[in-house]
């Protein structure tokens, strides 16, 4: 099944730019090693952003569990980086 509301989807500047493109975040070290490798950087981390949306948000989605805040969904799909 695709994602509901996949346009409407939000992507924190935050958690891209301060915890999964940093390396000074304690648990966000290995993520930004990880994603620098695939030519991502904090810098720009809006190409992170514009490829999720492009590349995941219209794969295929799970719905993994029903939480209060909402529907926690899985998107299990490759991710082309600037790098290639």
């Amino acid at each position: 099944m695709k994602l509901p509301e996949a346009k409407r989807a939000i992507i924190s500047t935050e958690k891209l730019r301060d915890y999964v493109l940093s390396f000074e975040h304690g648990s966000g070290r290995a993520k930004a090693a990880f994603f620098t490798m695939l030519g991502y950087e904090a810098a720009q981390w809006q190409q992170l952003e514009h490829d999720l949306r492009e590349q995941h948000l219209v794969a295929d989605a799970r719905l993994r569990r029903k939480t209060r805040w909402g529907d926690e969904y899985e998107i299990i799909a490759e991710l082309r980086g600037p790098n290639g």
